[in-house]
């Protein structure tokens, strides 16, 4: 029986196990010097201005919403093909979440529908609309934009499956997703399957100065140690020593330690490489699939435009059998995942109004979807062993 080949998994080099030691022989291991390191040489790779290191994609999705003040009676827009988090943030701060169909020859938010959604209410009404780059396809921003400035909304980029994907804008210059160029926040996580691997860990980056430093005192418990943002007058403190800290509001323990950013700072550095290797993965899957289509085999992959840099988080096919295949697949130790399932059939946001049939795009694409392995360390022959297996399958169900 060949060895297990899971959809996706972390590449820890001896690299990165000497960055991590190095700090464990430090004095710090939170709160540290590498926290700042990161954030900068991240903000640099991504191209924004700022960037905010946190525990996990999931609290910087919390803290962004935070930041722009979601609450009770704030409606947001949002896909229902991503993992929960992106809408969840939302719901945390007791706010609404809205669903738009995917667009089914992307499987992205689409912005048409977008549209149509808002038009069918009042204006107002929506606060800010949160698209995803899903699988490493790079949503299309310039449009959301465009909708953003003409409805008055925000924008949350969830960039998770997409560091270093890149697009070209209509004016021309090419953009990393989450460069702060279009949306007013995006966030990333450093999740073990994700392109960087710390753990857990997840960043926040924007243009906008106002949000970045409120951003970092709500990572903290919502506190404060810096003069400049000090109340004044202030009641019941005679005297302001080194020591004096303020919370002028509720925050979050969502810091990141030392550990976690030296590991996330060693696999940035080769991120790049990371990124081409997937790319070349992903090219041998669409030359496989893209001719086994063409001689009638029931399965369909998705391969963006050139002016797309797609960074391949998952690698997605789509056929009719899709539960023969990922069983089929398991008996051959090659452990295919699904992602995902619509957000509006979960049980928790079916309670709120979410039903079977609101969203025939995104339902018939999870009906039919199957992420195949897809990592950095995935050899050939693996790969190989893979395309050779799924192919069995589908003649057989041809």
């Amino acid at each position: 029986m060949h060895q297990p080949i899971p959809y996706g998994r972390q590449h820890i080099t001896d690299e990165d196990i000497a960055a991590v030691n190095d700090v464990l022989r430090s004095p710090y291991l939170t709160q540290g010097p590498k926290i700042g390191e990161l954030e900068q040489a991240f903000a640099t790779y991504i191209g924004s201005e700022y960037a905010v290191a946190v525990s996990n994609g999931t609290a910087a999705l919390h803290l962004c919403c935070m930041a722009l003040g979601v609450g009770p009676g704030t409606r947001v827009i949002t896909t229902p093909i991503t993992f929960s988090a992106s809408a969840n943030c939302v719901r945390y701060c007791g706010g609404d979440v809205y669903f738009a169909d995917v667009n089914p020859d992307t499987v992205l938010l689409d912005p048409t529908a977008v549209r149509a959604l808002l038009e069918s209410h009042p204006a107002g009404y929506f606060s800010g609309i949160i698209p995803v780059d899903f699988a490493g396809y790079p949503v299309d921003m310039v449009a959301f934009r465009e909708l953003a400035d003409e409805f008055g909304l925000w924008i949350i980029e969830d960039a998770c499956h997409a560091p270093g994907a890149t697009f070209i804008s209509e004016t021309g210059p090419e953009h990393r997703c989450g460069d702060g160029s279009l949306a007013d926040l995006a966030i990333f996580s450093f999740h073990p399957v994700k392109h960087i691997a710390a753990g857990e860990g997840g960043m926040i980056t924007t243009n906008n100065e106002s949000l970045y430093k409120h951003l970092l005192r709500l990572r903290t418990h919502g506190i404060t140690n810096k003069p400049a943002d000090f109340t004044t007058p202030y009641e019941g403190e005679p005297e302001r020593g080194g020591w004096y800290m303020e919370m002028p509001e509720l925050g979050y323990n969502y810091r990141l330690t030392d550990i976690q950013a030296a590991l996330a700072l060693s696999q940035l550095s080769r991120a790049d490489a990371m990124l081409d290797r997937r790319r070349e993965l992903a090219a041998r899957y669409d030359f496989a699939f893209a001719e086994a289509a063409a001689n009638g085999l029931p399965v369909q992959i998705i391969v963006p435009p050139t002016e797309v840099g797609h960074a391949y988080h998952l690698y997605v096919v789509q056929t009719p059998d899709r539960k023969g295949l990922y069983d089929f697949l398991r008996t051959k130790n090659i452990l295919a995942q699904v992602h995902y399932v619509p957000v509006h059939l979960m049980p928790y946001y079916q309670k709120l109004g979410g039903k079977p049939g609101d969203f025939p795009n995104a339902e018939n694409y999870y009906a039919h979807c199957l992420s195949l392995p897809l990592f950095p360390t995935l050899t050939n022959d693996e790969q190989d062993y893979v395309v050779e297996n799924v192919m069995t399958f589908l003649k057989s169900v041809r």
